[in-house]
């Protein structure tokens, strides 16, 4: 059950080049962490806790692994009475609700591909991914706004053959009036109807900032990846509590809920919000005695402006983040009001963690950190030579040496997307950094978004950063606008801070402190000043859409 078993000789590292140079997983011959890892919990340790849930309503359960057994063998088996089987694709839009974990966990016994998916879907986005996957049967929580979409999309979805509620709704199957009423028995399939490890266990539509998403596909030995991600990266406790916040419609959720926290001995924290309130987390963080936290750095952002001795923090030890590159100002804030030193990471729903800050290292605010045991990482040119110290490229996977530990298979039924995106015997992730000459790496941006302007290569990142520590900046987005005699100039998109005015003063006092703060050609030359940001539903900043924009202007 523990991940110990899995892993080739010693665990224990706090050393970081030993962490590097000698970690290593054993993959089992038909590995299903259902099976191998709850279910075995569930018989040597089945009262130790695997999930902690709430929501803002009142709502509370504790679940113990013998608690999440018996509910996903009933699951499967109400799974099954509904017609699916092994291969077949089941889309879960369930927020945080504590039936994802009954479904997830159902689908891998049965051998069903898990199509997590958020529940700010329209009826256009759902359209494209049941088409695109196939999917059987759609899983909602009780959302009417949601379940609307969904009614609205199901004419043009003909694979979809089963809509299913968490509550009640007319023409939907109730979950909750037929789950009592499973069988809570349901044996392991052998012989053809058995996992393999190469069989699809997830699939994931990635939420691209331009074109339609792609279809990222995980095996059945895609949890292990995770090992290095809780154990050695958000160091979770051994008995502890660990809170990821991301929503279960994205793979940060299985990086921080369920897979590498379980087989490192922690317990789940899941607070099913419906809107993000600062304060509120903090004091859901305190009151179930949160050990261990990580979050994308735009959640920081907010918490930093809260009061923090009005919360005891006390048993938070460890904190990481990732989803996009940390300013360095907002790692000080944190450090300041907690002590903690954040650990920044970086990967992507293709992969698991792929570089991060990890024992034996001093963190770098805003450094990603070093490349992850399993993976070979470089940094390299448009003409795909290693790139010097200091110089910017793209972050790309050598698999000489063999595919990392829980990389993605491939891209869902697109096999050119899957050759270019592994060009040359390489994995190319289209983001760029560069290396320092400590070997740390700094994240720059996407390829797409870099600026040239005047003969020079502006990351938006950096002057992005650079605005951030100025007080009224809420949040930015850098572009690059057309320019005849520089190519391109800097743009900077910004939503002012309360208490701030949007004024022309403003923008010459922001403008002043880019110029005083790094190097005067990366300073913008244009600043709009706009009430949001356009944004993904991932809520990635849409850079691509602000340049669109600037086109028609």
């Amino acid at each position: 059950m523990k991940f110990e078993r899995y892993v080739k000789g010693s665990v224990d590292y706090t050393d970081y080049s030993e962490l590097k140079d000698n970690f290593s997983i054993e993959i089992p011959e038909n590995f299903n962490f259902a099976y191998d890892v709850v279910d075995e919990y569930a018989r040597s340790e089945p009262e130790r806790t695997a999930l902690v849930w709430c929501d803002d309503n009142g709502g509370e359960r504790v679940f113990s692994f013998q608690d999440l057994k018996t509910a996903s063998n009933k699951t499967a088996n109400f799974l099954l009475s509904k017609g699916i089987k092994k291969g077949d694709a089941v889309m879960l839009i369930l927020r945080r609700r504590y039936e994802f974990w009954y479904f997830l966990l159902a689908l891998h016994k049965i051998g069903a591909i898990a199509v997590p998916a958020t529940n700010l879907l329209l009826k256009s986005d759902i359209e494209y991914r049941t088409n695109a996957a196939a999917i059987k049967m759609i899983v909602s929580l009780e959302d009417k706004d949601l379940q609307r979409q969904i009614d609205l999309a199901l004419p043009n979805s003909p694979t979809v053959k089963t809509l299913v509620t968490t509550g009640h709704r007319d023409g939907w199957v109730s979950f909750a009036d037929e789950y009592p009423n499973q069988s809570d028995d349901f044996t392991r399939p052998q012989g053809d109807g058995a996992t393999a490890n190469e069989d699809i266990m997830l699939l994931y539509f990635t939420s691209g900032t331009s074109g339609y998403p792609k279809m990222v596909q995980h095996n059945f030995t895609y949890p292990l990846g995770h090992i290095v991600t809780a154990r050695y990266w958000q160091k979770v406790v051994d008995g502890g509590l660990h809170l990821t916040l991301a929503e279960t419609g994205w793979a940060k959720a299985v990086w921080g809920k369920i897979y590498g926290q379980w087989l490192a001995g922690s317990a789940v924290f899941a607070y099913d919000m419906v809107t993000f309130v600062p304060g509120r987390l903090l004091e859901k963080m305190e009151r179930y005695k949160v050990t261990t936290f990580c979050a994308p750095p735009t959640v920081y952002r907010y918490l930093v402006r809260q009061d923090f001795t009005k919360y005891d923090l006390s048993s938070l030890v460890h904190c990481t983040t990732a989803g996009e590159a940390l300013n360095g100002e907002i790692y000080n804030k944190f450090l300041e009001k907690t002590g903690i030193k954040m650990k920044e990471g970086y990967g992507q729903t293709e992969l698991t963690l792929t570089i991060g800050n990890f024992d034996g290292m001093e963190p770098k605010p805003g450094s990603m950190g070093k490349p992850a045991p399993g993976y070979t990482i470089d940094i390299v040119d448009s003409e795909g030579s290693s790139c010097k110290p200091e110089e910017v490229g793209e972050i790309v996977i050598r698999l000489d040496k063999g595919r990392p530990f829980g990389m993605f298979a491939g891209y869902y039924k697109d096999e050119q997307r899957t050759q270019e995106a592994f060009m040359g015997g390489l994995y190319h992730t289209g983001d760029m950094a560069y290396q320092d000459e400590d070997g740390y790496f700094w994240f720059v941006g996407r390829i797409d978004d870099m600026i040239k302007s005047a003969g020079f290569r502006i990351s938006p990142f950096e002057v992005e950063s650079t605005l951030m520590q100025h007080p009224a900046v809420l949040e930015c987005a850098v572009t690059g606008v057309a320019d005849d005699a520089r190519n391109q100039v800097v743009k900077a998109t910004i939503v002012v801070a309360p208490g701030y005015e949007e004024s022309q003063q403003l923008s010459q006092e922001l403008q002043e402190f880019a110029k005083t703060e790094s190097a005067l050609y990366k300073a913008p030359r244009i600043i709009e000043f706009v009430k949001e940001l356009p944004k993904t539903i991932s809520g990635k900043i849409r850079h691509v859409a602000i340049r669109n924009q600037d086109k028609r202007k």
